[in-house]
């Protein structure tokens, strides 16, 4: 790959960070609820404090840690990147002033925040440029475990969903909105970002063959 591909890969990656990590805070000032992780994330900021997106962090390097030491191999630098940068870009937005005050206004950015963590899920795992520490533990217990996706990812939230609620994290209808809704988005978005990734790499390497054509002739 050339550095110009590995460019353009690196910036989607990035841009679907920042897309779901904005996704991730407005289902948080939502205030009804939020995903099982970051059930936890909160509940550990508010016993011990740090910042939410600090506990993305240390979670995420504990969770990669484990997936290391299964898969008896280090991860893509993609899975780095990824708990630092959503954890930074967390706390960032959550500077935004967002505070619904009625029930149907949370729903609605609840709702938007799901569709955008989506679209950012799709944006950068479409980019291949290595999945993020809980999908990376998920794969490593799928690979050498034997067991079976859909499973491990439903005792793995259901885990850190009762540790996060014993810690005082928001368990709330939005929470099981989340859970339910945000696997099927994330599919739909992925199956339409591959084919839009797939198309600009391939056009970004075919102006590399036009480019060292011409520089041959």
């Amino acid at each position: 790959m050339s550095g110009k591909e590995k460019l353009v890969q690196f910036f989607i990656f990035f841009i679907g960070i920042i897309t779901m990590s904005f996704g991730i805070v407005l289902t948080i000032q939502a205030d009804l609820g939020v995903s099982p992780w970051d059930v936890l994330h909160i509940g550990l900021y508010q016993q011990f404090g740090l910042t939410i997106g600090t506990w993305n962090i240390i979670v995420g390097i504990i969770v990669l840690g484990t997936s290391t030491i299964i898969m008896k191999k280090w991860p893509k630098l993609g899975a780095y990147l990824n708990l630092f940068f959503v954890g930074v870009f967390i706390d960032f937005f959550l500077f935004i002033p967002i505070e619904p005050v009625h029930f149907w206004s949370k729903l609605i950015i609840l709702i938007i925040g799901i569709v955008v963590m989506a679209i950012g899920m799709g944006i950068y795992i479409s980019a291949q440029f290595g999945t993020g520490p809980r999908d990376s533990l998920m794969m490593a217990l799928h690979i050498k475990k034997g067991w079976k996706i859909p499973n491990v990812r439903l005792v793995m939230e259901i885990a850190v969903l009762i540790v996060g609620w014993i810690l005082g994290g928001p368990v709330h209808i939005g929470t099981i909105i989340i859970s339910l809704t945000l696997g099927h988005a994330t599919g739909i978005s992925l199956e339409f970002f591959y084919k839009v990734t797939n198309k600009l790499m391939n056009k970004v390497k075919s102006e590399k063959v036009v480019n060292n054509d011409i520089v041959m002739r």
